[in-house]
């Protein structure tokens, strides 16, 4: 697998990153793997030439971490791994112990240090924007892990391009560590972030990572449900007519090139003109097998703009607005 230059930065990433959510404890979520199957997962990632590996502090409350760090750490060289991980979301009951405060960023990178087994992390992100919180306080709290040799590198999730953009500017009058990277999601029946988000990362520099490249398995629904994704909340963000319409396109594709529906759905991210790290989750190794596959496809532009061609614009997907409203009808 290539290696990509990350952003205008000097880091050098898998093309393909893995997200973890789905590894820790089934305790937490019924479809996340306990640690035996997230190992087999990991050797498997790591022999694919993935060295890219996302995860969250809030994902199995911390088992998360403890479980992706350890058995990484016994697999392969701290050195050759990226590894990422996130803040925001609460931890506990305690009030402090959530959002981007000064208090909540300091005891919480600590405790993802300890649980990862690692004295840092390469890319350190917030998973969401915290209005509650001055921007001057959560951009210092975060340039003083930097400063202090805990991270190396920061990155924001799940913001509007405004907010994003703010961020970085208090960032910069006052000298302090900005952003290197924006995760976001993007797939066939979301690409909102093409009108703004995207287009100020290119302008700065800043590295796009986007998860759900198959649009929390919609894409590449030929089956019954699975288990995560007939219980997961955000399954109500798709399945109007429109896409419906594109994810039969997608069967289409894939039937006539002879391959599985997931393909087509993470080679339409892959290759797009929108450069970007796609993070893939996987709960199982031939998830991530049909990955690299669709990491491997290339789309004609004929394909591409048919696929693309029923699309409408909808409402922004954060965690300031998670409703969507209907929209037209696909074309005939």
């Amino acid at each position: 697998m290539q290696q990509v230059r990350f952003g205008a930065t000097g880091l050098k990433v898998s093309e393909l990153c893995l997200g973890t959510m789905s590894m820790g404890s089934s305790a937490w979520k019924g479809w996340v793997l306990d640690e035996p199957a997230s190992a087999a997962i990991l050797r498997h990632a790591l022999d694919l030439g993935i060295s890219f590996f996302d995860m969250a502090d809030w994902y199995s409350t911390g088992r998360n971490e403890e479980v992706v760090g350890r058995n990484l750490l016994k697999m392969t060289a701290r050195d050759s791994l990226v590894l990422a991980t996130k803040v925001y979301y609460p931890m506990s009951d305690d009030p402090n112990d959530r959002g981007l405060s000064r208090k909540h960023i300091l005891a919480s990178i600590d405790r993802s240090l300890e649980r990862l087994g690692t004295d840092h992390v390469d890319l350190y992100v917030i998973h969401a924007y915290d209005a509650e919180t001055p921007l001057e306080e959560t951009m210092e709290a975060l340039h003083d892990t930097v400063r202090a040799g805990k991270v190396r590198y920061l990155g924001a999730s799940t913001m509007y391009a405004w907010q994003f953009a703010t961020m970085n500017h208090v960032a910069e009058i006052h000298g302090w560590t900005p952003f290197v990277n924006m995760q976001c999601q993007y797939n066939l029946l979301y690409r909102e972030e093409e009108r703004e988000m995207f287009p100020y990362c290119a302008s700065r520099g800043i590295a796009v990572t986007t998860f759900s490249p198959l649009a929390r398995g919609f894409l590449a629904r030929e089956a019954a449900a699975t288990a995560r994704t007939a219980h997961d909340p955000y399954q109500s963000f798709y399945g109007d007519d429109i896409d419906r319409e594109i994810a039969r396109r997608v069967r289409e594709l894939a039937s006539r090139l002879g391959i599985g529906a997931a393909q087509v759905a993470m080679a339409w991210v892959s290759g797009n003109v929108n450069r970007n790290v796609p993070i893939v989750g996987a709960s199982s190794t031939c998830h991530l097998d049909a990955a690299v596959e669709g990491l491997a496809l290339r789309l004609s532009a004929a394909d591409r703009e048919w696929l693309e061609a029923p699309y409408r614009p909808r409402d922004e997907i954060n965690d300031q607005n998670t409703r969507v409203r209907p929209r037209a009808h696909a074309p005939d």
